[in-house]
């Protein structure tokens, strides 16, 4: 049975970073990870996504130069690094899986339940 499960979200004042950890099970051939968010009244909206692998990356422009997501295969967790936090950063973060990739929610099957990531003074 898949299960993700995210941590590290909380408040950081602008300018600040966060790491956030997506820890998963169960996804069997379900190995492209991402990771998107949703403000509110907003669409959600991809952030990042990595491979298998690990060896291939994307980012959307948003975010691109300042977060980084990286992946421990042996510990079967992504991770999203998170450095100069902007206010319009502020969002709900969820991580997904999926077997194509990419940054269209569309192509993901596994959500976790998010975790909230507040950049504020």
């Amino acid at each position: 049975q898949a299960h993700i499960e995210e941590s590290g979200g909380g408040l950081v004042q602008p300018g600040g970073s966060l790491r956030l950890s997506c820890s998963f099970s169960g996804l069997t051939r379900y190995n492209e990870i991402g990771w998107f968010r949703q403000a509110p009244g907003k669409e959600r909206e991809g952030v990042s996504c990595i491979s298998s692998s690990g060896a291939v990356t994307n980012y959307g422009d948003s975010v691109k130069g300042r977060f980084t997501i990286s992946r421990d295969i042996a510990k079967n967790t992504v991770y999203l690094q998170m450095n100069s936090l902007k206010t319009e950063d502020t969002a709900v973060y969820y991580c997904a899986a999926s077997r194509l990739g990419g940054l269209d929610r569309k192509n993901y099957r596994f959500w976790g339940q998010g975790t909230q990531v507040t950049v504020s003074s």
